[in-house]
């Protein structure tokens, strides 16, 4: 929905309605003398000028984003319950977020980086998020880990670089990373545009129909311009020339009416099935391979209307996990749950309590109805309701009915490992993922690695970093470390 502009013509006001008489000299003492505190225009303009930014997002910083519609366009009531997914031809309103994870607010596009996926569904029952990235797995499958990892792809602390010691050495000694850094030094580690990569919910999910079964699932957005990529040496070239080359890209795109489009799938697995499967089904460090379970395409996503304020609906949305509605549920996924706090933690701290009102984060097809009052912005929309519940005066009530369905638990309590299945090791699917490359794409690949890793100042940090790619494939590992030895003589 368009926003209509809030300011249009007469005159020129301050922040509390009062004519502005002189916006272009401010009071002082006498012509030449100093300013004067009772100009309050003057006090207002500063005083709302240094607090026109909010904290940037710590990961995710730098994005893009767009409205479009989800169209759906197969039955899939045999699996989830889920409204907005409940009848072919069905339209749901959404805004999708696109982002680089590891650079600032003012950091370019077009750098080796996974690209955030964040996409809102504005359904009838509530907001769903789906907050992912353009890669279907990630560099760890424990969300306790996060910090740490995020630690090594941000500034150090001391010299105010990112450093490829600090990179390394956490991939190094976090094997499970090995299939995620093998994707993101590939072809497809710098998309050529927004438009021209595939996004991907990344964890699993749980969908439940109405008769409460069960069943696990991964989204799957595939785009229908083609997949397009850089290489590292066009990607030089553009980020000096152009930072904002993904974001202008998006934009003038929508502008023209060239609307971009994803073809919608999922893969589908009964709840039976995952005790057994080969590998655990909840470890993001992994896929499920096509073979085993095939994408099945439900819905086409369109791209169609550009915000009007990137501020407002692009740096103020916030997209969590946790923002299910009923017939979707989470999984088991460590990483997962994890993000279930996190990122709800993080608008709160970074935009404020009452984020879920601002006009791109509340419900469109609905209301939303709680008890929460008061603090930072907040809007008295409530007037004279009571705030508590159970309340005989008619307010919101409960209705008994979960979201989605309870997952059968056994076990002490503590600090468990993630369950490996049958064929789960940290290096088997990247090595699967290596060999699946042609020759071109592998020299490619090679020479990515080894001019990072050849910049590591400690020798026993690099060798342990090649190691964990030789155990992927002896092919693989011989190959870059005969190139890092090369770059480093």
């Amino acid at each position: 929905m368009t926003q209509e502009a809030h300011v249009t013509q007469g005159p020129l006001t301050t922040e509390a309605g009062a004519p502005v008489a002189d916006n272009q000299n401010s009071e002082t003492a006498g012509v030449g003398g100093p300013m004067l505190i009772q100009d309050q225009l003057l006090l207002e303009k500063l005083a709302h000028f240094n607090r026109e930014r909010i904290p940037e997002r710590v990961v995710h910083a730098r994005g893009a984003g767009a409205y479009g519609t989800f169209t759906l366009t197969r039955d899939v009531s045999q699996w989830t319950r889920a409204k907005f997914l409940s009848e072919v031809g069905k339209q749901t309103e959404t805004f999708l977020r696109f982002s680089t994870v590891a650079g600032n607010l003012g950091a370019a596009d077009a750098v080796r980086d996974p690209r955030g996926w964040a996409l809102k569904f504005y359904t009838e029952e509530g907001n769903y998020d789906l907050v992912g990235n353009n890669t279907p797995v990630f560099f760890i499958r424990d969300a306790i880990k996060f910090p740490d990892f995020i630690h090594t792809q941000k500034r150090d602390p001391y010299t105010g670089s990112q450093e490829a010691d600090n990179v390394w050495d956490f991939w190094g000694l976090s094997p499970e990373s090995t299939h995620q850094v093998t994707w993101l030094f590939g072809d497809r580690g710098i998309p050529a545009s927004y438009r021209h990569m595939d996004g991907f919910g990344s964890h699993t999910f749980q969908w439940n129909n109405e008769a409460g079964e069960v069943f696990w699932v991964k989204y799957h957005f595939k785009t229908e311009q083609g997949i397009k990529n850089l290489t590292q040496a066009e990607a030089n070239k553009l980020a000096g020339e152009d930072p904002d080359s993904h974001q202008r890209d998006l934009r003038e795109a929508i502008e023209r009416g060239d609307f971009p489009t994803w073809s919608v799938q999922v893969q589908i697995m009964p709840a039976a099935d995952a005790a057994t499967y080969r590998f655990n089904p909840f470890d993001l460090t992994k896929v499920w391979p096509h073979a085993d379970y095939p994408p099945i395409e439900i819905g086409k996503l369109e791209l169609n209307r550009n915000p009007e304020n990137v501020f407002a609906e692009v740096e103020q949305a916030i997209f969590s996990p946790a923002h299910f509605v009923p017939g979707i549920g989470p999984s088991p996924d460590k990483m997962l749950q994890g993000r279930l706090f996190a990122y709800g933690d993080a608008h709160r701290y970074r935009v404020g309590i009452n984020a879920d009102h601002l006009p791109v984060n509340r419900p469109h097809a609905t209301e939303a109805r709680t008890h929460s009052r008061d603090g930072f912005l907040y809007d008295g929309r409530h007037k004279g309701a009571k705030n508590y519940e159970p309340n005989s005066f008619g307010g919101p009530f409960q209705t008994d009915r979960a979201l989605w369905q309870s997952v059968p638990v056994t076990g002490a309590t503590g600090n468990h490992e993630t369950p490996r299945h049958a064929e789960d090791n940290d290096f088997v699917q990247a090595g699967n993922l290596y060999r699946l490359m042609s020759e071109d794409e592998k020299g490619r690949l090679i020479d990515n690695l080894a001019g990072f890793i050849a910049k590591v100042s400690r020798d026993e940090i690099a060798e342990r970093a090649i190691d964990n790619f030789r155990q992927a494939d002896g092919d693989f590992g011989k190959r870059l470390e005969a190139a890092v030895q090369a770059l480093r003589g």
